[in-house]
């Protein structure tokens, strides 16, 4: 083990230049990695893949819609539904942990990308799923290339509250076909549930009376089952417990319960064959707005998962390196037949719980999950789809947040609208129009509260003078003749001065009646300034020069003092224009204004 750890700290330490992209898999085996800590992490690999397991199959059922089925089983007979989510979860999972910048971070499919995943089979197909889902992974890359990391935090909490809450209703939604074993026949014919959310509704109120006794009584068995194994003891692997007893009922009792075995003919005993998506600039362009919204979200809710892991194991995690992580997983997903993947905030958060402390843990949670599908994968045909439903009841009641829902309600009314607007766009539009119009409306109310609080106000020069009254007693310089202000103006700018404040200025010199000496801008409280900020102080600046006035500049802070260097401001205003403090600038004032607003 020692000699793997120094084999590893060698081959990092050639990567100098791209120290940044350290997976945490090395950094950990580089710091030393003991048999006792091994055994940790392989006890947790194997919880975490106990808990996997129906998670995986169910989340590559609920993804895939009857057309790109079609598709996947007239390419090969293994491509099945369960399988994919399990080809996922494996492929994904292992280079997630490999690869990516977080110790703990347990990789897969999702129920986040559900719905989005979907979508983008039922318009494209799975070519078109693959295509995005590569793309997204390119995208993934890119981010964490640019370093884009730290940037996913600001997206703002009530457009993932909304949208989290939204794709659960949409995710409990699609599951109440199998869940009540609904008979969906239009015509004679058997009919693929709609992928839109009203569509579903009026589909299932029309078969509402097909409802099934059986697979009904075992879903519900399921679902009370796991409540009641989670409130008991929740690290209890309750979900496989629930879907092998459900199993276990339907083949000892023969019901007439439809399962993963006769729906789509079971699971393979071995991994596809790796291919190339099929690609298109057509096809490309067509899914390159899916590809965003699925690289976004995978970004996201990865960080996020991992922000919650280094809360509980007090280590960071590096958020590029994770992205970069990441985006090769889902590039390597869809060259191996899967749906997108990112990391899973519950099985991450079983991992930390049940002792995992580096990505070996995840590595062994994929490696497990491949030896269960060599070894039981003619025992899975067996399981009943209206178990796995159940387990998804769970996932969706868990991603509703309906706890912090209720909270962000209470909320300022601001953030209720992006809240509300999110949460109805994602259930009745689509993901990318939900999440592309919460952040854009966040941005947008977030402007005005920052227009808000900024200001642009007159001020006479000795209340100027009074609030620096200390630092005057302390400095022997000269001061200011108080009884002598002559012909000066005095404005102070105070927040951000950008294109949501700049109208403020113009608006408050269309009230000054008469241009005078000289214009005193006061702007120690100005942290940051923009291009239409520049704009309106160069406005200013040729409004002062037709009027003979003189434009001293105070107390400017680094970013405003940069921006207006740049942009060759500084150099028009002329360095004796441009003062460092107040009194200095007051002193200044005085004498141009008693030159008659010549230069100093």
């Amino acid at each position: 083990m020692e000699v793997f750890s120094a084999l590893l700290t060698a081959l990092s330490l050639r990567s100098r230049p791209m120290s940044w992209y350290t997976p945490k898999l090395i950094v950990c085996l580089r710091e030393g990695y003991s048999v006792r800590r091994l055994r940790q992490d392989v006890f947790a690999g194997l919880t975490v893949a106990v808990i996997a397991l129906p998670l995986a199959m169910a989340f590559g059922i609920a993804s895939l819609p009857e057309n790109a089925i079609r598709e996947l089983s007239a390419v090969h007979p293994m491509l099945t539904p369960p399988a994919v989510g399990l080809f996922t979860a494996i492929i994904a999972g292992f280079l997630i942990s490999a690869l990516g910048g977080s110790r703990v971070q347990i990789g897969g499919p999702t129920g986040a990308f559900v719905v989005i995943v979907y979508d983008v089979a039922a318009r494209h197909g799975y070519a078109g799923l693959a295509t995005a889902t590569a793309m997204a992974g390119m995208l993934l890359v890119l981010f964490g290339i640019c370093r884009f990391g730290a940037m996913i935090q600001f997206i703002p909490y009530p457009v993932t509250t909304g949208f989290t809450s939204g794709i659960a209703v949409l995710i409990a939604s699609s599951q109440i076909k199998d869940f009540f074993g609904l008979d969906l026949v239009v015509d004679g014919l058997p009919a693929a549930l709609p992928s839109d959310f009203l569509g579903k509704v009026q589909v299932l109120s029309a078969h509402a009376h097909t409802v099934a006794f059986w697979p009904s009584l075992v879903g519900m068995a399921c679902l009370v089952l796991m409540l009641a194994l989670r409130a008991y003891s929740p690290r209890i692997p309750f979900a496989l417990i629930a879907v092998t007893l459900g199993a276990l009922c339907v083949w000892l009792f023969e019901l007439p319960v439809e399962t993963i075995g006769s729906r789509f003919g079971g699971i393979p005993s071995s991994l596809p064959q790796p291919h190339l998506p099929a690609f298109s600039f057509e096809l490309a362009r067509e899914v390159f707005p899916d590809a965003l919204t699925i690289a976004l979200l995978g970004a996201i809710e990865s960080l996020l998962s991992a922000v919650i892991a280094d809360g509980m194991e007090g280590y960071r995690h590096k958020s590029d390196c994770e992205l970069v992580g990441q985006g090769l997983a889902n590039i390597a997903s869809a060259c191996c037949w899967g749906i997108p993947a990112t990391g899973a905030i519950a099985r991450t958060v079983a991992n930390v719980k049940a002792g995992g402390h580096t990505p070996i843990a995840g590595i062994v949670h994929a490696v497990s999950l491949l030896a269960i599908m060599l070894v039981a994968a003619p025992l899975a045909a067996a399981v009943p789809l209206a178990s796995l439903a159940a387990v998804l009841f769970i996932v969706a009641w868990n991603m509703s947040e309906i706890d912090h829902f209720r909270s962000l309600l209470r909320a300022p009314r601001s953030d209720v609208l992006v809240l509300l607007s999110t949460f109805l766009l994602t259930v009745f539009t689509d993901l990318t129009l939900a999440v592309g119009t919460g952040v854009v409306l966040a941005s947008l109310l977030f402007i005005k509260r920052m227009a808000e609080v900024s200001s642009f106000a007159q001020i006479s020069g000795m209340e100027g003078l009074a609030q620096d009254r200390q630092a005057l007693e302390e400095e022997e310089t000269a001061t200011p003749d108080h009884t002598n202000m002559g012909d000066i103006q005095v404005f102070e700018l105070n927040g951000p001065f950008f294109f949501g404040s700049a109208d403020r200025l113009k608006s408050t010199l269309l009230r000054v009646a008469r241009p005078p000496q000289v214009f005193i801008l006061r702007m120690r409280h100005v942290p940051a300034m923009d291009a239409t900020g520049l704009f309106a102080l160069e406005e200013l600046l040729g409004k002062c020069e037709r009027s003979a006035t003189q434009l001293l500049l105070c107390e400017l802070q680094e970013q405003p003092r940069s921006a207006l260097e740049r942009a060759g401001m500084l150099d028009r205003l002329g360095a004796e224009h441009v003062i460092g403090s107040f009194e200095e600038c007051l002193i200044a004032a005085q004498r141009l204004s008693s030159n008659g607003g010549s230069d100093l």
